[in-house]
């Protein structure tokens, strides 16, 4: 496509330089540029695109975006721009032909239970609409079977409409989205069209990126606000949220509600909270559906009603939506269960927010025959304020806590920790340890276990590595837990049984 023409309806821009020039890709990334790419500089936290130019003029990039503060590139093609990060969404959604025009977009937002909802949306919509369906979010980037590696939650504004362009040109009818609050704040999907926009919860989260919580909630209330009055048009929202008012006030859509309480227009009730999973009937416009899933928790429950609110609105039956649920075994890395034989139970799970750690240790409560023991950490050059508040939850829930790292990144592991045991500290009684090796923390909690006992390990769910300051290293806590099972399994031969 001529530089020319992708410039159309990109306004406010100041260019310099020949414009008859083929641009063969968009890049923002100074190491992936090919022949021909147009480079954006986009300035983030850590890095700045700008320090890059040389790098991608060398790889041959064709033609740059700059600040408008930037220098003078004489010879080269340069749009300068007051915010390239604008630009780059408006120009990838040109280059790709508008993708999300041609896709039901679903939008899932929230602190909590993004992914598990995206996922039972994209299963209800598989089942649906036999032609395939697209899923973008944490764990992978799905196009019907196939999967893609993950760059982010939600990536950059390129990724985004390439993957939708993908979609589009199989055939397929829908696309279901985790819409990160970094993605809203960065403008990486202002240029898609969606068509529904769903919120799970907002609890305190990424104030290490946002000034504040109203900052915070603010970002996420981007995807309601822009989301037009127009037939097929809805946005669901959980009414036991705290800001679902707000959210309700803001869309010009209709607003569809859910949750447990009675004034929601897609309500749960006769519930029934099991360690194997959550059975409910759900009381909604369309009819009442029984709904069993074998994923546990209130948490599950909520989830379970975003998902079918929009299976409904987008014409799934009834009678499929409650077999495609039943039939759902579970979610990676969400309270994900290990099993190797041992009479204890050992669960993986993603919480890595006060509220996410609560639901899951306030849920696994319920149902521990014997001591709950818990191995959590908190990530690295991430919101701070949510630390001693985690310390606080493991401890008042558990009966043994261990504290390793998560992935601390560049950030002084003891820094991370004293976080943590501010809140241990001021607020809780429970025994605990410091195991700064994730490793030996898990190889301890399985070790420390005995029969009834169940051991979670939380914070990094279904991921396979750990960052530190000058590595990322290959990590999965499932594999861990399964090789110390193994290894304690191997030293009680010739006994029945773990004791």
């Amino acid at each position: 496509m001529l530089l020319k023409g992708l410039l159309q309806g990109v306004p406010q821009v100041r260019t310099e330089g020949p414009l008859a020039i083929d641009i063969r890709g968009l890049s923002h990334d100074s190491r992936t540029v090919r022949e021909g790419d147009l480079f954006v500089c986009l300035s983030g936290t850590r890095t700045d695109g700008h320090q890059f130019i040389e790098e991608a003029l060398e790889r041959g990039a064709a033609a740059l975006v700059v600040s408008e503060t930037a220098g003078d590139y004489a010879g080269r093609t340069v749009i300068k721009a007051a915010s390239p990060r604008r630009v780059l969404s408006k120009l990838a959604a040109r280059y790709y032909g508008y993708p999300s025009r041609n896709l039901r977009l679903i939008g899932v937002t929230g602190t909590n239970g993004k992914t598990t909802t995206t996922h039972l949306i994209n299963r209800l919509l598989a089942a649906g609409f036999p032609k395939g369906t697209g899923l973008i979010g944490t764990i992978g980037y799905y196009l019907g079977r196939q999967q893609r590696p993950v760059e982010a939650t939600t990536p950059e504004a390129p990724a985004v409409h390439r993957l939708l362009s993908e979609m589009a040109a199989e055939g397929m009818g829908h696309c279901t989205m985790e819409v990160s609050s970094h993605a809203l704040a960065l403008d990486r999907v202002d240029q898609c069209e969606f068509n529904v926009a769903v919120l799970t919860n907002i609890t305190e989260d990424h104030l290490d990126f946002h000034e504040d919580f109203s900052a915070y909630r603010a970002a996420k209330a981007r995807l309601f606000r822009n989301l037009p009055k127009k037939c097929g048009n809805y946005a669901v929202i959980n009414l036991d949220d705290p800001q679902a008012s707000y959210l309700q006030k803001i869309t010009a859509a209709e607003a569809i509600t859910y949750g447990v309480k009675e004034r929601a227009r897609v309500r749960a009730a006769d519930i029934s909270i099991r360690p194997e999973g959550v059975s409910f009937k759900a009381l909604t416009p369309w009819g009442t559906l029984d709904v069993r899933l074998k994923i546990t928790g209130l948490f599950s429950i909520y989830n379970a009603l975003a998902a079918v609110t929009v299976a409904l609105k987008e014409g799934i039956s009834p009678a499929l939506i409650e077999e495609v649920l039943e039939k759902v075994a579970g979610i990676p890395g969400r309270l994900e269960k290990v099993e190797a034989g041992q009479n204890f139970t050992v669960l993986v799970d993603y919480a890595h927010t006060p509220d996410g750690l609560e639901n899951v240790l306030s849920t696994v409560r319920q149902f521990c025959p014997g001591r709950l023991i818990t191995v959590f950490g908190c990530g690295g050059e991430r919101d701070r304020s949510k630390r001693p508040l985690m310390g606080a939850i493991a401890l008042k829930y558990s009966d043994f806590a261990i504290i390793t790292n998560d992935n601390p990144r560049g950030e002084p592991e003891k820094q991370i920790l004293q976080d943590i045991m501010t809140g241990i500290q001021q607020h809780a009684p429970g025994e605990y340890t410091v195991l700064l090796d994730r490793e030996e923390a898990i190889k301890a909690a399985i070790h420390r276990a005995r029969e009834g006992d169940m051991v979670v390990i939380a914070g990094k769910g279904h991921e396979t590595y750990q960052v530190f300051s000058d590595r990322t290293m290959d990590f999965d806590d499932r594999e861990v837990a399964r090789r110390y099972l193994r290894e304690r399994a191997g030293t009680c031969q010739g006994e029945r049984s773990f004791n």
